[in-house]
């Protein structure tokens, strides 16, 4: 860090997408190409706003995340970028991911990301198999996923996650070791492994939510939990370790941008509907695009996008120092606690702590504390455990 700067972290929202997809509960849309170059002009606009306010920070890492940030063209994801770098101290270093969907890329492309500064993509694949694909709605195929990962490693790049997505309707114990051996196969620095989770507002909601038994059926739930079981293992003796529930890499291939996120660095979020977490503050943007576009003219700009406002107690920073750091294989550590709220973690959580250990749910090993694997898979029960009253 330079001259006592406080790190931070910058997400960047695009919010375009060629199609939404049946699961997605993100803020994300199609639009024509006039919106979307209006949208990048307003976004830099924001950029050089919220630059001005925080002269005290050194960015570590940039994540362009959507929708899918690719479906822009290359000079509008380069301009993103070298306004960027123009308005924000972003170190030499930082780590600069774009999210890609396959059939959306070209070389063009490429060559602007790496002329902007991008070192890390990020592939949603989700599923190997074309028929679970169109289940889910994706616009492309395994073979565009390949075509892509290809031009991607053929631009130079040389640290790449490819996400999955596992308890697909029709998915089978089968077809999920099938994927999971073919991206293997591929060696991608970083995988990220999600189960589909079904949310309220989607197509899948309403096909599948409320105990919907709609066709395919999604997996059961011991079929669920082998395949968790299975990706882990898989991972293990291919040379992955996992290092958070969901995140495998290889040996030096962690995002940062993420185990900023889970250990509590703060985040400034640009774009529609982005969250923030910064100087005491957590809010969100604006979320309806016609407003965004049209309060970006406003006097009282960037300041006028935001939503939500809440300030941050020392109970709301405790609970979140443990959400979050105990969804890393590492855990939490007294000593980083102690060190940032002045109090024992064990006064604060000491009950909560030895009820989790006794179930097999926490292990111990002081000054840490870390889920175990089956706290793992009872992630959300154990953190419910450390809400404060």
């Amino acid at each position: 860090m330079n001259d006592g700067k406080k790190p931070l972290e910058l997400y960047i929202h695009i919010p375009f997408c060629e199609r939404k997809c049946a699961y997605c509960d993100f803020l994300s849309m199609p639009a024509t190409l006039g919106v979307q170059r209006q949208y990048v002009e307003k976004l830099i606009d924001e950029i050089i706003g919220e630059s001005a306010g925080i002269r005290d920070y050194e960015v570590r890492s940039v994540f362009i995340g959507g929708g899918t940030p690719s479906i822009l063209p290359g000079e509008y994801i380069l301009g993103i970028l070298q306004a960027t770098a123009d308005y924000f101290d972003v170190r030499k270093d930082a780590e600069i991911t774009i999210e890609i969907n396959p059939g959306t890329l070209d070389e063009h492309k490429l060559e602007c990301y790496r002329e902007g500064g991008v070192n890390r993509i990020s592939l949603g694949l989700q599923s190997s198999d074309d028929w679970e694909l169109k289940i889910l709605g994706r616009i492309h195929t395994y073979d565009d996923f390949l075509r892509s990962y290809e031009q991607v490693r053929m631009a130079g790049f040389s640290n790449v996650n490819v996400d999955l997505m596992s308890a697909l309707p029709g998915q089978t114990l089968d077809s999920w070791e099938k994927t999971l051996k073919k991206v293997l196969m591929l060696r991608p620095e970083h995988i990220s492994a999600y189960s589909l989770i079904i949310e309220e507002g989607t197509p899948f909601y309403e096909r599948y939510g409320k105990g919907g038994k709609a066709f395919p059926p999604l997996p059961d739930e011991d079929t669920e939990r082998e395949m968790y079981h299975v990706t882990r293992t898989m991972m293990e003796e291919h040379g992955y370790h996992r290092y958070e529930i969901s995140n495998y890499c290889r040996n030096g291939f962690e995002c940062r941008h993420n185990l900023g996120y889970w250990t509590g660095v703060e985040y400034l979020g640009l774009g529609l509907g982005a969250s923030s977490c910064i100087s005491g503050f957590r809010f969100k943007k604006e979320e309806n695009l016609r407003a965004y576009l049209d309060q970006a003219s406003a006097p009282d700009f960037p300041s006028c996008l935001y939503r939500e406002i809440h300030k941050l107690d020392a109970k709301d920073r405790m609970e979140e120092f443990m959400f979050l750091g105990l969804r890393l294989t590492e855990g939490v550590s007294g000593a980083e606690f102690h060190e940032q709220f002045g109090q024992n973690m064990w006064n604060v959580y000491g009950p909560v702590i030895e009820d989790m250990e006794q179930k097999g749910l926490l292990k111990v090993n002081p000054p840490r504390i870390a889920l175990t694997e089956r706290g793992m898979d009872l992630s959300n029960y154990v953190m419910s455990h450390f809400l404060l009253d």
